[in-house]
């Protein structure tokens, strides 16, 4: 069964990270175990066809398929089959916007209204509330309702009605800019914004400057054009069986959840993605800078906690914010997750990165507003607890380099002055000589003769922690640097580590 995980493993190398030559493949325990997850989340779920993939480090390193992708001629799903990935398509809309904002098309804190002239005259919610800017379609804080079941419906839109929907003016759930709540609108009206400042369809612009440059050849809008024998039909659960949803055209709100793709297309947007950590030297070679891909993860500053879901792992209290066509998480486990869904008539996904690790999980479903969440981030937990994935670290400075050796100096030496010139000018105003003196000389009559000679682990290019391994105890330290010219510490500390 494992084996057929590997069958439609992608051959060519896509965008990678700088530890991709090393890429770490799961364990089969472990994909034994997330292939039993999802198979019994599919039974229960009522679910047709799914197909899942796992990306390391530039790599799509385990892929699984499960099911019919037409339940008529029960076509079995594969790595090539297409599904419609619903509001997972925001991802890309967010990152043409950063894209047309490096190039200068466009601001993000311009007022919407410079690039849709439709939005001119709009009927505001309060007389002093401000314009809905390009940000606030981003970060969904434009002030717009939630509207999942209306957007979705209004995918087909012809481009003509959404223009006479925008130019009668829309109604306001709350200020602009009071709160994060959930807009497809918005989203629709950011691929009318790119059209505008592009000069290009919207889709047009998404296949010349982001599929295209990254090899998604199968990656489209246009679900009438794409191959029909590759097609996973979409379906409801209803009275017991799968009911055929209707195919919705390409229409002027594929922006928000048009993109159709494949498990093998999508793994290289996703090994991109991941490919912008962490910040490091090496050419810039992605159809966006990694730089900007990095934005994505800026929050709207209207984080709010909640909880994990309970059948994960352990209870975690999540801090969570949107950010530019991602939810952004602080999980107790994981760390920094990037996270969203798609829920769509007859189809429903969710996708899942680790940045610092380099790792990423995504399934296709096609089933309507399947919500597939829980499986993938429980099979996320898994790969995480394997141990097989550590975060990949912050590269050492030199300056950071330089001031360890200088706490090596002090320690040495018992005098803080042994380090005169690599001392910020606070140092000796916030203990003197004296003061050190007598601490290290505790400090080294509680542990014993120390080599210190442990690595570092940065915090920053500025900051890091040591333990050092003594005769009898251990020693935990820390080291600042100044913000100036000159390597200098502005902190150091030795501590004796407790039990």
């Amino acid at each position: 069964m494992v084996s057929r995980m590997f069958a439609a493993l992608a051959a060519l190398c896509m965008f990678a990270g700088p530890a991709a030559s090393q890429a770490t493949e799961p364990d089969k325990a472990v994909l034994q175990d997330i292939e039993h997850v999802f198979e019994q989340w599919r039974l229960d779920a009522h679910v047709p066809g799914l197909v899942y993939g796992i990306v390391s480090d530039g790599r799509l390193v385990a892929v699984k398929s499960m099911g019919m992708q037409d339940t008529a001629s029960r076509t079995p799903v594969n790595a090539d089959s297409l599904f419609r990935i619903a509001s997972m398509s925001k991802a890309f809309t967010a990152l043409a916007i950063l894209k047309l904002r490096d190039e200068g098309k466009l601001s993000l804190d311009a007022p919407a209204e410079a690039y849709v002239p439709e939005m001119r005259g709009w009927a505001y919610p309060t007389k002093d509330s401000r314009k809905v800017r390009v940000r606030d379609l981003l970060n969904h804080s434009a002030g717009f309702v939630t509207d999942d079941p209306w957007g979705d419906r209004h995918q087909p839109q012809p481009e003509v009605d959404f223009t006479a929907l925008l130019k009668a003016g829309v109604p306001f759930s709350r200020p602009v800019g009071s709160a994060m709540e959930y807009s497809n609108l918005g989203y629709a009206t950011l691929g009318r914004i790119i059209s505008t400042v592009s000069g290009k369809r919207y889709e047009d612009y998404i296949r010349d400057n982001i599929l295209i440059p990254l090899g998604m050849s199968s990656t489209s809008y246009d679900i009438f054009r794409s191959p029909h024998a590759r097609r996973a039909i979409g379906y409801r659960w209803q009275d017991n069986s799968w009911v055929r949803e209707p195919d919705m055209a390409d229409g002027a709100f594929g922006a928000m959840g048009g993109i159709e793709t494949s498990a093998n297309d999508y793994a290289r947007w996703v090994a991109f993605l991941l490919s912008a950590w962490p910040a490091r030297d090496d050419p810039d070679t992605g159809p966006v800078p990694r730089a900007t891909v990095r934005e994505i993860v800026q929050g709207s500053n209207f984080a709010h906690a909640t909880a994990r879901p309970a059948d994960a792992g352990p209870p975690c209290r999540w801090v969570r914010a949107y950010g530019m066509g991602w939810r952004v998480i602080d999980d107790c486990d994981l760390g920094r997750v990037l996270m969203h869904g798609g829920g769509f008539p007859g189809y429903g996904s969710h996708v899942l990165l680790l940045p610092e690790k380099g790792l990423g999980i995504f399934v296709f479903t096609n089933r309507t507003y399947a919500g597939p969440m829980p499986p993938a981030l429980k099979a996320l937990m898994a790969l995480n607890a394997s141990g097989a994935f550590p975060d990949r670290g912050i590269a050492m400075s030199s300056a950071v380099t330089t001031g360890y050796a200088a706490a090596r100096t002090v320690w040495a030496s018992g005098d803080i002055l042994a380090a005169k010139d690599r001392l910020a000018m606070n140092m000796l105003m916030d203990h003197d000589v004296a003061h050190w003196k007598s601490e290290l000389t505790r400090l080294k009559s509680a542990v014993g003769t120390c080599a210190a000679s442990e690595p570092l682990s940065a915090v920053s290019a500025l900051e890091a922690n040591f333990i050092w391994v003594c005769e009898h105890g251990r020693i935990k330290g820390h080291i600042l640097l100044a913000p100036s010219s000159d390597v200098a510490l502005q902190q150091l500390e030795f501590d004796v580590a407790k039990p």
